[in-house]
């Protein structure tokens, strides 16, 4: 894509937005839930199209498709609850109110991991605020992205069909020019990144990419949403149920290969059951079923390309030369890798980068505080776990005394997230937050309203001001 084609689609984006926005917020959720419906018919063929793209098992694409319909029934119910606030005026007879607006166009950057759900948590509550979306997909995801395009244009068709929008808002106004894709890798991004008309940018990547993007978004005074780099741990207690432990870690550290931002990549195990637990772990990983993602039986499929391999390797054969005990972790063939387990006895350079494969760091730990400080001590700060059946641990690892990431969880492994409550992390992570809560937010712009119904005008703070 070429700067000339960027603008035009972008300056479609603005046209469509500034029509849209007046559209009422139910209205505007009546066509989201005709999007989910559309999704849920075309479920299997999306599954299948994240498979292709981004290389996961099956189930796990099929579980990103859901993530997006059930975004769909997150927003229609948003629609109708895009509150405001009313509040005492100081001032006799006067009202004061907060009230939220459409923000205007929004740029959405995915990366290959998750490239139906990312989008969806972005685009579906940009469009039920009443704003338009510009969607730069990773070059690697092209296939799912045109479809989602393909069946949000579809919708649109049918949505027009059955409401009076078209006709309130005139026939100029082309609805699927509110989502716009814009291919392209690095330079795209920047494009985006630099463009003052669009008003927030949601970017999804690794630290060093947000790190590249988000001054040229604040050189303008523009919004972002960062969803960056993860270095995820799980705390595991003695006083844990293991059987319950041991399924979160395996699937919480081989689920999507390991590529996931909520991939877990440290495991902090008390000196006491540690032995235990790594000779399990390897029992278990030796078993893995690897292979053809589209195999309902396969747990763990191909990694995205060769480069994600060799930088794997690269990494084990750095681990091997500090000392640290690497198990599994070889090449099968062209993409395939057996996960690996690394026992480290104290968390180093290598531990505190994150590195996007099926690598799984193990350490001991002495103290519940000690091992506080080994989760929060890495740069990233995205999401955390303890296992722990005992109601003191779990409540200071939750408290403000313990883990420092976005997601806190008890008794659940660290990957993967419901959209109802807001997605997003601490530190490298960005920042950000997506998807449940009051996200919705960030979509819009706040505008506090005060109206004078007497006949006098008194001031704030009971500033005198008298003129003849």
């Amino acid at each position: 894509m070429n700067k000339t084609d960027y603008n035009i689609k972008v300056n479609r984006a603005i046209d469509a937005q500034m029509i849209w926005k007046n559209a009422p917020a139910p209205n505007r959720g009546e066509l989201i839930r005709q999007f989910g419906n559309c999704l849920r018919q075309n479920k299997n063929e999306l599954a299948k199209l994240v498979v292709q793209d981004s290389k996961k098992i099956i189930g796990e694409a099929e579980g990103e498709v859901q993530e997006a319909i059930d975004m769909c029934d997150f927003a229609v119910g948003l629609s109708r609850q895009l509150y405001g606030l009313t509040m005492p005026s100081e001032r006799q007879d006067h009202k004061m109110q907060e009230v939220w607006h459409p923000l205007g166009v929004v740029g959405v950057i995915s990366a290959f991991n998750f490239p139906c759900a990312v989008w969806a948590w972005n685009h579906i509550l940009a469009i039920v605020c009443g704003n338009s979306v510009v969607w730069k997909p990773s070059p690697r995801s092209l296939n799912i992205t045109k479809k989602l395009k393909e069946l949000w244009d579809q919708t649109v068709e049918e949505f027009l069909k059955t409401t009076i929008v078209k006709h309130t808002m005139g026939d100029r106004f082309n609805m699927k020019d509110l989502l716009q894709i814009v291919e392209g890798g690095n330079e795209t991004a920047e494009w985006i990144a630099d463009d003052p008309r669009i008003k927030l940018v949601s970017a999804t990547g690794s630290t060093e990419m947000g790190k590249a993007l988000a001054p040229r978004v604040a050189a303008r005074l523009g919004r972002t949403i960062l969803e960056l780099g993860g270095n995820n741990a799980m705390l595991l207690s003695q006083h844990a149920n293991l059987k319950l432990a041991l399924r979160a870690i395996v699937f919480s550290a081989v689920g999507t290969c390991g590529q996931r931002c909520t991939s877990l990549r440290r495991l902090i195990i008390n000196e006491k059951i540690y032995n235990e637990v790594v000779e399990s772990l390897k029992k278990i990983y030796t078993n893995l079923i690897i292979g053809d993602p589209m195999n309902s039986k396969t747990l763990v499929g191909p990694m995205i390309d060769q480069n994600a391999v060799k930088k794997m390797q690269s990494v084990l054969e750095e681990c091997r030369k500090k000392g640290h005990t690497v198990f599994g972790g070889e090449v099968i063939e062209d993409c395939y890798v057996k996960p690996a387990i690394v026992e480290v006895k104290e968390q180093d350079d290598i531990v505190y980068k994150e590195t996007f494969a099926p690598i799984l760091y193990v350490m001991k730990y002495i103290t519940l505080e000690n091992a506080i400080r080994k989760n929060n001590i890495v740069s990233q700060g995205l999401s955390s776990c303890i296992f722990t059946n005992n109601l003191q641990e779990a409540e200071l690892f939750t408290s403000s005394m313990g883990s420092d990431c976005g997601i806190v969880n008890i008794n659940i492994g660290p990957s993967g997230a419901e959209i109802g409550g807001a997605f997003g992390g601490e530190k490298d992570t960005g920042g950000g937050r997506e998807s449940g809560s009051d996200a919705w937010k960030q979509y819009m712009k706040r505008t506090t309203i005060t109206t004078n119904y007497s006949e006098s005008l008194p001031l704030a703070q009971g500033i005198k001001f008298d003129i003849e």
